[in-house]
Formats: C-alpha cells, structure tokens, sequence
C-alpha cells in the first residue's frame, strides 16, 4: 500500500519514468562530469545543453552506450537522483522498480543494471527485455499463442522480435540505431558540403525534415556549421530528399536485422504475422516512412504503434504487476 512502483526505460538516449499510466520523467541519458574530481555537477536536459560548449574540465557523457552501462558509477549515481526525484525527500519505504534492458545483452551487463538500481535505493528491482516491455505497453495481445512481431528502434539498439505466450520466441539485436542515422547526416554533410556539423545538429535535422523515403512534399532547412578548409562557420540549405539519401545504409541494417529475425520465425507464427503486421516502437519509429519502408523491403505491413516513444517505459509500469505471469521469461541475475 505504502510502495511506490515505478518502470523505467533506461535508453542510450531517453531515461523515462512510468508510475501506473502517468510519465513522470522523460530527459536525455546524459551526464556531466567534473573531469579532476569524477563529480556529476549536470544530468538529464541540463547536461545536454552543455554537450559540445563546455571547458575541457567538464566532460558530457552518455553513460550508456548501445543500450548497457559504458559508465557504471555515474549510471549509478544517475539512478540516485532519479529515485530521490520520483519519491520525494520524505519516503519511507523504498519503491518497486522494473528496468528495461535489450535483448541479448550478457549475464555481465543485465547483472550491472541490476545491481546499479539496487545500490540507488530500491526496494524491489527486476529486469525486462525492452521488446517484452514495447509490447506490453502497445497493448499487444502477447498473451495468446499466436504470433506477434515487433521492432524497437532504440537510440543505441534496434530489437525486432516475435512474441508469444508473454514471451520472446525469437529476437534479434543490432547494437546500432537512431544515433547510426544521425552520424549518417554528420558524414554526408561533410562529404558533399565540406560542412562539419555536430551530433545534436543532425539530430535536429532528421527530426524536423528527415524521412525513410522520398516525400511528395520536399522540405529544407537551414544549417550551421564549420567549415572543412577554412575552420570559419558557413550556413547551407539541406532538404528531405538529401536526408533520404544520407541515411539509406543504416535503414537498410535495420531491415536486415527484422528480414533475419522472420527467416528464423515458425511457419505457424509468420502466418499470424502476415495477419496482424509489424509493431513498431521506439523513439526511431517517428521517422517519416519508416512504416512504409518496411511494408516494402520486407513484403510485411508494419505499423505505427500509439504510444512509440513511452511504450517501453509503460510495459515496464504495467509489467510489475504482471511478475508472477512474466517470471519465467524475465531476465535472471
């Protein structure tokens, strides 16, 4: 009565929090580091605001990198402050906690989280795979035994895999995913302009005038960045179709990774999965196309679930309360 249960997406690029259906906390998975004294003065949003525009004393970092802890102490810290945040001063007794992890990862790397959200003061802690979380949360009716495909297209990660039986029959990860697009943009501008940008620049391009294939309306934009010769700052115009262009190579490695992953399903279940398409969540699945794009390459319809960004985030929520069904196909640590 007196605990708080809380799901947490613990993503390269997005932490986000669910209590019940409410999200709580949604910030960057960045931290700022004092570089003599390893103190995090920074987290979150206000981290990501210093990336790129501090002294070489302050270090901004992503203490996850393709989806595992690369920074153990600051992952730990960062879940500190995030439970201090989300309970309050005042709590008394620790909360209950289901945190997201990619399919695949190590006995090593799931153990690190584990034990990383434990010493940040939980009272309870136990791990989901993000593709079990994504289809919990999209209210996939995984409970059946009937086949359910999904594509998670993380910052860090791209999942696809098929479920059933409130568990993961087969799956696929590519530790490669939206943060691959964005140094597809940095590269190309660099190639055809000679125009160096940053990492959060094409970010912000592919947000607003990106898409997985040509548009019928072509958009563009205007950009900073330095010069390759020079070193001087120079502005250009980049458009949709150029950013079709830039980031085909790294669309195609997440069409491969969900072609593998359906070449390896049972007969029985690619049937259901013709009937009812591809799922698809994550951050990545708000790119313009991406939906037809795999229709196309795959010869499969695939679909935009209603809450992509926090369907993890709330499959972990709703997955606390689903443990003693889920158990068996949660992570052991």
């Amino acid at each position: 009565m007196f605990t708080r249960e809380f799901g947490i997406d613990l993503g390269t690029m997005f932490t986000r929090v669910v209590e019940g259906k409410r999200l709580l906390f949604a910030e960057p998975t960045m931290a700022a580091i004092v570089v003599d004294e390893q103190k995090m003065v920074a987290w979150g949003q206000e981290a990501l605001d210093m990336y790129g525009k501090v002294p070489e004393t302050i270090e901004v970092i992503r203490p996850l990198q393709n989806g595992v802890i690369a920074d153990y102490e600051v992952t730990e810290n960062m879940l500190k402050w995030l439970l201090r945040k989300m309970s309050g001063p005042f709590r008394i007794v620790p909360p209950r906690v289901m945190i997201t992890v990619p399919y695949g990862i190590t006995s090593v790397e799931s153990r690190a989280v584990h034990e990383a959200i434990l010493e940040a003061g939980t009272r309870e802690a136990y791990l989901i795979q993000q593709p079990l979380a994504a289809a919990i949360g999209a209210e996939m009716p995984i409970g059946t035994p009937s086949g359910n495909m999904l594509l998670c297209l993380g910052g860090g990660t791209t999942q696809a895999a098929v479920l059933a039986m409130y568990g993961i029959v087969v799956a696929e990860t590519m530790r490669s995913g939206g943060l691959a697009l964005d140094d597809a943009i940095v590269n190309y501008t660099r190639k055809k302009y000679g125009l160096i940008i940053g990492q959060l620049t094409a970010e912000q391009i592919k947000i607003k005038i990106g898409a997985a294939i040509p548009q019928e309306q072509e958009d563009a934009m205007d950009i900073q960045g330095q010069d390759q010769v020079t070193g001087l700052p120079r502005g250009i115009t980049i458009t949709t179709g150029e950013i079709v262009e830039a980031i085909q190579d790294p669309l195609k490695d997440i069409c491969e990774t969900a072609r593998r992953v359906l070449e390896k399903t049972p007969p029985e279940l690619v049937s259901d999965i013709i009937d009812r398409g591809i799922a698809l969540t994550g951050g990545g699945a708000l790119l313009r196309g991406l939906d037809r794009l795999i229709t196309k390459e795959l010869g499969v319809p695939a679909y935009l679930v209603d809450n992509p960004a926090t369907a993890v985030a709330e499959g972990a929520a709703r997955g606390i309360q689903m443990v003693p069904i889920l158990k068996r196909n949660l992570p052991q640590t």
